[in-house]
């Protein structure tokens, strides 16, 4: 690099490793909090910029270090389409965070103390699935674009305010009086949701973040299922958990059509695509399943007594 160049774009290197999870979770948080609301222009924009760039500078790293940890297994992934839809749809019983004890408790157990807890975190490690989409699936060919605005459409509530997702979600915090505070969210919620928009708004993890949503829709039916018949057992009303009974089923019929219209086609025509699909979704899998052991921490643990 010449040096010209060096003085245009100084090295702002963050320090990653100096900073604690919760630290490092907490400022993306925050970042991303900013970054994604509309604003209006600032005369010091330079600032900013700057500011922003330490921050993807920071949010890369952390990706790049969840990579690193996951180099081995990415290595053995199949790239033959039907060999990866295989291991792909594997992931549904198999993959990180797969049949976790919290959710059969959370079902038949847990009191409505432990459940406002647990619905607290969710909001709080919810990155916005319908904005994810629409940002991931920018130049995309036109089979999986398609397929991807259909799930944004559905997630849209169909043109209809009342059925948007988003809102639903929402409505249950609303309900249950909690919601969603940074620095009341423990640090593995909002890993996962750093982790989502990290994916989705840097196109160089483009595949990534369709691995990563693919699982999403893959895996959810089965959690949510039981939310939902926790909060029943609790008397939560239908409409308030609207979020949870609706993906208990939809959630079934988006992962079909997303692994045949989406993550096929894309392997089908670039076998190369099938190994960073892959690692996103174990990236997104491996970020829930550090959220349960850690909401199993903390219901089962110290407060189990005044939660259990």
């Amino acid at each position: 690099m010449s040096t010209t160049s060096q003085s245009l774009y100084p090295s702002r290197r963050p320090r990653f490793a100096s900073l604690s999870s919760a630290e490092l979770q907490q400022r993306l948080a925050h970042f991303n909090e900013k970054r994604f609301r509309p604003g209006f222009i600032d005369e010091d924009w330079r600032t900013d910029l700057a500011e922003e760039l330490e921050m993807r500078e920071l949010e890369g790293e952390m990706v790049e270090a969840a990579r690193a940890d996951l180099a081995e297994q990415i290595a053995a992934v199949p790239e033959d389409a039907d060999a990866f839809m295989d291991w792909f749809e594997g992931l549904r019983d198999t993959g990180p965070g797969q049949n976790d004890a919290l959710f059969p408790w959370l079902a038949t157990r847990a009191s409505m103390e432990a459940m406002r807890w647990f619905v607290s975190q969710e909001i709080g490690g919810e990155a916005g699935f319908d904005d994810l989409v629409a940002l991931a699936q920018v130049r995309l060919p036109a089979q999986p674009k398609l397929e991807m605005a259909r799930n944004y459409w559905d997630e849209m509530g169909r043109g209809k305010e009342p059925g948007m997702h988003g809102p639903m979600l929402e409505r249950i915090g609303q309900h249950l009086g909690v919601r969603a505070r940074i620095d009341e969210t423990v640090w593995e919620s909002l890993a996962l949701a750093n982790m989502m928009a990290a994916l989705a708004s840097n196109r160089r993890y483009a595949y990534q973040a369709i691995g990563a949503l693919g699982a999403i829709e893959m895996t959810a039916p089965g959690r949510v299922s039981q939310v939902n018949e926790g909060l029943k057992r609790l008397g939560v009303p239908a409409l308030a958990r609207q979020y949870f009974q609706l993906h208990a089923g939809l959630d079934i019929e988006h992962s079909k059509a997303w692994n045949r219209e989406v993550i096929r086609p894309l392997v089908e025509q670039n076998p190369c695509t099938a190994r960073p699909i892959a690692e996103g979704a174990l990236l997104r899998l491996s970020c829930g399943a550090r959220c349960f052991e850690r909401y199993r921490a903390e219901l089962w643990g110290e407060r189990r007594n005044s939660l259990h």
